[in-house]
């Protein structure tokens, strides 16, 4: 298991449509963004990710934690057009909170995917997620 953050700004802010839909992907074709593609593909059943807004040197906005449900991949044909390589999510929380941005040498926030190695950030999004058990 390990924690994702996942951008959702192509033209436009589709986090609203990543949640409604159950779904996190790459809004890039293959041809242009092979590695994300493979990225996407090489999320587990357990995963967890949450997706995010952030500007360089601003606070990080979470607009969602969910965990990745299974290993179907979905396209452009079963998301609707939505992405061209995606995941299905159950979310766990849509309640929108800040993180800081990173202060280490791994600054990746700007990334489009990426897997969070930070500890502060781990530690909240986990706390998120346990508020929610039963």
């Amino acid at each position: 298991m390990a924690i994702y953050g996942v951008g959702a700004f192509y033209e436009d802010d589709v986090s609203s449509s990543f949640i409604a839909n159950n779904l996190v992907g790459v809004g890039w074709s293959y041809n242009r963004a092979a590695d994300l593609h493979q990225f996407m593909r090489s999320l587990k059943v357990g995963d967890i990710v949450y997706i995010k807004a952030a500007r360089p040197g601003q606070n990080i906005t979470v607009k969602a934690i969910g965990l990745i449900i299974d290993d179907q991949i979905r396209d452009d044909a079963n998301s609707g057009g939505l992405v061209h390589c995606g995941r299905n999510v159950r979310w766990a929380s849509t309640t929108t909170f800040t993180l800081p941005p990173r202060s280490g040498k791994n600054n990746v926030q700007n990334n489009t995917l990426y897997e969070e190695f930070d500890p502060q950030a781990q530690t909240e999004i986990m706390a998120r997620i346990i508020s929610t058990l039963p």
